[in-house]
């Protein structure tokens, strides 16, 4: 009588220890993912792709020995592109539609590939630029990354020993950002090696500014090559070999064999040069601007030197990732992508349905009215574009660099691609273009920054009151300056989580002429005034840059100064910064606000 629990409890062991046991090797089989996005890297800018100036031997070999992608495409700028590879759907549907001023940020309420991957039990982490949010529940951390490191930022201006971000505190680094990013994402690796694991390394190289040891700078020289491509080259020459890093760690680690390894990049090439004599560069929604390089690498799943000519887009890598790790979408949510493992594994290129693939460019992040606005189509022979308030047509199989417009001889495909258009914008804008408003109190962020690029200037910029930097957009890094009228203003649109009291900080630079001018924060009928009664005026400072560029000056260190505490309420308000006397020729340049909870 007495075995019978005893017996009992023996059964339930065996069948826990059966039960975590296939547990343990299901986990085991899940492949992991490495996931590797360069900035600014074009299809020319590889060394298969016939560019005998470049070197890039771990992009060609992977390339060997998995997957080439022909005809793979983006959006024709960083955020956009981002956005639609991390949710598997098109970036104006999540809230994505510039690349600076808050207008590159991806709604919280989406669920990324790293959410998804990470509720099936993997580790994930992302290394470089997220570009998709700075505040929480936008931040990286806030869309399913255990780890994150790098910047959340259009750009960084520098690369050299800079301050970068561990999962939202600021940490100093040493040596060339590159190299930087991939020790962080090696310990990863190292790290969960005995877990399925989601590694995204998403390079801010070749992006601007132009900045690279000089090793590698040293390697173009005398090529005939301007200083920007030359730099370019150089840039692209340090990530590939970076990549052999990465790659070198998997066989180290004997985790080559079931990890899929993905090498793409995220919009045409930053300057003129090599692309493969097609139509457009980055910001270009023709071919050079949006066909990019893909590599998939899957021992035992994709042979050696496939070569995938249907065409795909940034919107399939998504579900292409879940069918080969066996993982549900957690969503609900449909996608836009279609999954690439038949076309990767099965060689079902006959029977691979045609599709139409759309790209959008809301040019200096300009907000459509009734109009249409610039894009394209494209399926496997047509490129239809539609630009200057007119549709051309091109035959991408006759013309592949796009030299002859035939919209005339094919009215019929023009009018079958530009309705299809018209009804995907309609579809994918359907929830608008309103700013995301800045999220202020979430729980796991006690101080708000509110940085000056993503205010809104008042009158615009360039009447009283300016963004910094060449063409004054308000890139990334960017603050006021040439606050000349104190009756312009600029403004930011927040959305209180938490309400209560909050300490306003003003983070500013000022002249000695200046000094004695008073500034106002206000939000409702509540407002703040501080006098500036001492300057602070340090000099702008260039980088490391090969080729100067305006947009990428900086200021050694901001002043800050407590106007005092602001009670805040829940839901949606707007915080105005106003002048209120001006002493000399300008009033202050402000960095930002920063926005504390007590």
């Amino acid at each position: 009588m007495r075995r019978a629990p005893l017996l009992k409890l023996v059964c339930l062991w065996l069948l826990f220890v059966v039960f975590t046991s296939g547990q343990l090797l299901q986990a085991a089989s899940k492949p992991n993912v490495l996931l590797i996005m360069t900035d600014d890297q074009g299809w020319g800018d590889v060394r298969s792709h016939d560019n005998p100036l470049i070197e890039t031997p771990n992009q060609d070999l992977l390339a060997k020995q998995g997957a080439r992608f022909d005809r793979f495409f983006v959006s024709p700028v960083c955020a956009p592109t981002r956005a639609a590879l991390l949710t598997g759907r098109y970036s104006l549907r999540t809230g994505v539609h510039g690349v600076t001023r808050g207008f590159e940020n991806m709604r919280a309420e989406e669920i990324t590939i790293a959410e998804m991957l990470k509720s099936a039990g993997y580790a994930t982490g992302a290394f470089g630029k997220w570009h998709n949010g700075r505040h929480y529940p936008m931040h990286p951390n806030g869309q399913g990354f255990d780890e994150f490191f790098g910047f959340c930022g259009g750009h960084w201006n520098s690369y050299f020993d800079t301050n970068l971000e561990r999962n939202q505190k600021p940490v100093k680094t040493k040596g060339y950002i590159t190299d930087v990013l991939t020790d962080k994402a090696i310990d990863f690796i190292k790290q969960n090696q005995e877990q399925p694991f989601f590694c995204y390394v998403p390079y801010n190289a070749p992006h601007s500014p132009w900045i690279v040891p000089e090793k590698y700078w040293q390697k173009y020289a005398n090529k005939g090559l301007d200083d920007k491509a030359r730099c370019a080259y150089a840039m692209v020459d340090s990530v590939d070999e970076n990549l052999g890093r990465l790659l070198q760690t998997l066989d180290d680690l004997k985790l080559a064999d079931n990890t899929i390894v993905l090498f793409l990049t995220d919009n045409g090439p930053n300057s003129k040069r090599y692309n493969g004599d097609m139509r457009g560069r980055k910001g270009s929604i023709h071919e050079g601007g949006i066909r990019v390089p893909l590599f998939v690498r899957y021992p035992g799943k994709i042979r050696p030197g496939t070569v995938v000519k249907p065409i795909a887009a940034h919107i399939d890598i998504l579900p292409t990732l879940l069918e080969f790790c066996g993982v549900e979408s957690v969503s609900g949510i449909p996608v836009d992508g279609k999954s690439l493992v038949p076309l990767l594994t099965d060689d079902a290129t006959e029977n691979w349905p045609e599709r139409m693939l759309f790209v959008d460019r809301l040019f200096r992040n300009s907000i459509p009215g009734a109009e249409l606005p610039v894009g394209s189509v494209r399926t496997d022979r047509w490129r239809a574009a539609y630009e200057r308030n007119k549709w051309s047509l091109y035959d991408m199989l006759a013309d592949p660099g796009q030299k002859n417009d035939v919209a005339k001889a094919h009215p019929e495909v023009v009018k079958k691609l530009s309705a299809a258009y018209a009804d995907w914008f309609q579809d994918v804008s359907d929830a608008g273009f309103e700013p995301i408003p800045i999220p202020v109190g979430h729980p796991s962020e006690a101080v708000t920054s509110v940085p000056a690029n993503e205010s809104f200037l008042q009158p615009e910029a360039g009447q009283g009151i300016n963004y910094s930097g060449k063409g004054h957009h308000g890139y990334a890094n960017s603050w006021l300056e040439d606050w000349t009228d104190p009756s312009a203003s600029a403004a930011w649109h927040l959305n209180v989580l938490t309400p209560g009291k909050y300490t306003v900080t003003l983070k500013y630079t000022c002249a000695k002429q200046d000094v004695g001018c008073k500034v106002a924060v206000s939000t409702g009928d509540q407002s703040l005034t501080a006098t500036i009664s001492k300057p602070h005026d340090p000099p702008k400072i260039g980088n490391q840059d090969r080729v100067e560029q305006s947009d990428n000056y900086m200021r050694k260190d901001w002043a800050t100064i407590k106007l005092g505490t602001l009670d805040l309420k829940k839901g949606c308000s707007d915080l105005k910064l106003t002048g209120v006397k001006k002493t000399g020729n300008e009033l202050i340049d402000v960095k930002g606000i920063e926005l504390t909870r007590e």
